[in-house]
């Protein structure tokens, strides 16, 4: 059911104020990474140790492959406006399976009686359960059912991108192909993207 007092997700206040929390949280996080690894030569100078080589090495493998997951989830804030920018939001019930601890955050979302995806939140999981939720069975979405979209909590105030889980061995059908392309859910190849 589309929600009836937006047009499209963007237009709803909380989320445009959500989409900023976003935006502030990926920004920040990235001036850390990008503090930390500007700072990892400091350990090879400044180490008293005859191996701060060896600090110095080990930072960077960590902050390295860090930095790039961090800057791709900076520039991918970018699809999750396009997004909300291009579909409403729908109410639908949701769903948590269970997972195990070291499992990204999976919500299944039955959008028909026959046809109920599961997706992962990316790129960091999120317990989308918990966030300021008083209808933890009920979820936003705004998206394509086939490819993800962006999800929150009832009200809009928490966005995050989702993308399927796993995908059937003979795809999905129907939706608005032309639509998903241009706002960057689906490849040419006619798959979703998977961040």
């Amino acid at each position: 059911m589309t929600l009836p007092h937006t047009k499209m997700a963007w237009d709803h206040p909380p989320t445009e104020g959500g989409y900023a929390r976003l935006v502030a949280r990926r920004s920040t996080t990235l001036v850390a990474v990008l503090v930390m690894t500007a700072a990892s030569p400091g350990f090879f100078y400044a180490s008293p140790l005859p191996d701060g080589a060896f600090g110095f090495l080990l930072i960077c493998m960590v902050t390295v492959p860090l930095l790039s997951i961090v800057f791709l989830a900076y520039l991918r804030r970018l699809r999750v406006a396009i997004v909300l920018r291009s579909y409403p939001w729908q109410e639908y019930t949701c769903s948590y399976p269970p997972r195990p601890a070291t499992s990204p955050t999976i919500v299944s979302i039955p959008f028909s009686a026959s046809f109920e995806p599961s997706y992962r939140v990316t790129p960091f999981p999120v317990d989308l359960a918990r966030k300021q939720n008083a209808h933890p069975d009920r979820i936003w979405f705004a998206g394509d059912p086939r490819f993800g979209g962006v999800v929150s909590p009832v009200g809009g105030h928490y966005p995050v991108r989702v993308v399927p889980a796993r995908v059937p061995a003979g795809g999905w059908g129907g939706g608005d192909d032309a639509l998903a392309r241009r706002v960057g859910l689906m490849r040419r190849g006619g798959k979703g993207t998977q961040t």
